[in-house]
């Protein structure tokens, strides 16, 4: 039987790979570049459109756990990201170019995998995996939706600008990382409170885009545009994106008000983004009122920002714990249609639906994944939690049960946490 794994980004690449290697054979349905979306520039697969950065390898982050759990699943992305990662400090960032292009390469030089473009405009009656993803096009949007029997709900994220090493004032920036962890991999434009408070106004005043449905309060917390936290008062953006606490200049400089970190996106270090400044501004707004950042006076913009919408359905209703559709057997969802947040949960998820794929396919009963590790916590809420109250959700702790003694101090907690995880797990993956 050859399956249908509709969508070629994270998650469906994550959910081929985990099939092929159980020996099942998988057609992987894309349309790009057929068929664009509004932010994806390239016909590549697992391409990357909001940031570079894949978080924390720090084994006592909630995003490190998760990394460690998806090498024991047999994650085909974290391996390519090893090969193309670029400085980020305890981060893992990637050349997002080189990243989606070999990430293409180990797909297509698979044997039991082919790649077919073309946009699916239904769900197959036979089983598949549906993983389009938060740009799903308008045709799977309306069959997801009636197959569910749900509205499908909506939020809306947005995409930093990008600019080029070679247009930074480095008279004005300083190369360093947060409390000194790792190398120093980052840009960093500090600002004095004169400085500072110019931008603050400048953004204040500019001219965005309609957001839509975001005025209504559907903006996802942690991609809320840089703007959108500026109206929340004058300090916001200094407890947000431009804190300076823990970087200090290593010249002596004065301790600065607030900092606009960068960091690199390719592995030449010709690129850098803005960390933290996803953004609805138009074009020309972006480059007048980011220019008045130290440093990026003469910035070179090679990619802007932009707003887009992202599309995941009500997972408490819908879905079982193995990411099968209740009421549909053999019809299972991963990525951020499910209601996961971030890539390597996208791509985590993607790497549990083909697991789950096969256990189906192979007549075997659906298995749960412990709760007690950071996917199965993370799978637990999203097909668990109150349907009336269901939002995207990231990896973090807070979603794992207690230590069955508590534990105050919360590095040793965390490792608490982690060493519990990676037990449970490796135990589990004996009966896949």
């Amino acid at each position: 039987m050859q399956i249908d794994v509709i969508g070629g980004g994270l998650a469906g690449c994550e959910a081929a790979y985990a099939l092929a290697r159980q020996g099942i054979a998988v057609t992987i349905w894309e349309m790009r570049p057929d068929k664009q979306t509004p932010v994806h520039q390239s016909g590549d697969l697992a391409e990357l459109v909001c940031s570079n950065s894949l978080k924390s390898e720090q084994p006592d982050t909630a995003q490190g756990l998760l990394k460690m759990e998806m090498r024991i699943l047999g994650s085909l992305l974290l391996d390519c990201a090893e090969m193309v990662r670029v400085p980020a400090g305890s981060a893992l960032a990637v050349d997002r170019v080189k990243f989606s292009r070999l990430v293409t390469e180990r797909i297509r030089q698979h044997p039991l995998i082919s790649v077919r473009r073309e946009e699916a405009g239904s769900i197959p009656a036979h089983p598949c995996i549906i993983a389009t993803g938060p740009l799903t096009s308008e045709a799977m949007a309306l069959a997801l939706q009636e197959i569910s029997g749900e509205e499908n709900l909506y939020f809306y994220d947005a995409v930093a600008p990008t600019v080029t090493r070679a247009s930074l004032d480095e008279q004005r920036v300083f190369k360093a990382s947060r409390y000194g962890k790792g190398s120093a991999d980052y840009y960093n434009c500090p600002m004095n409170k004169e400085e500072y408070l110019a931008f603050y106004q400048a953004l204040l005043e500019a001219d965005a885009l309609e957001p839509h449905a975001a005025d209504q309060g559907m903006v996802f917390e942690s991609c809320m545009p840089i703007e959108f936290m500026a109206r929340r008062g004058v300090d916001t953006l200094r407890f947000g994106p431009m804190r300076p606490v823990g970087l200090a200049d290593p010249e002596g400089g004065p301790p600065p008000y607030a900092v606009v970190q960068l960091r690199q996106e390719d592995q030449e270090g010709n690129l850098w983004g803005l960390v933290g400044f996803q953004t609805r501004l138009r074009w020309g707004e972006q480059e007048r009122v980011f220019r008045l950042i130290p440093g990026l006076k003469n910035a070179e913009f090679v990619r802007y920002g932009v707003m887009h919408r992202n599309t995941y359905i009500n997972s408490p209703r819908c879905l079982n714990g193995d990411l099968q559709f209740k009421s549909r057997p053999g019809l299972f969802l991963a990525g951020q249609l499910t209601g996961v947040e971030g890539y390597m949960e996208s791509a985590a998820s993607g790497i549990w639906a083909g697991i789950s794929m096969a256990r189906y396919l192979q007549g075997k009963e659906p298995l749960t994944l412990p709760r007690t590790t950071m996917l199965g916590a993370l799978i637990h809420h999203i097909t668990t939690v109150s349907p009336g109250k269901f939002q995207p959700m990231n990896a973090n702790y807070g979603l794992l049960p207690d230590m069955p003694q508590r534990i105050k101090d919360k590095k040793r907690r965390n490792q608490a946490y982690m060493t519990r995880s990676l037990y449970d797990l490796r135990k589990f993956s004996e009966l896949l």
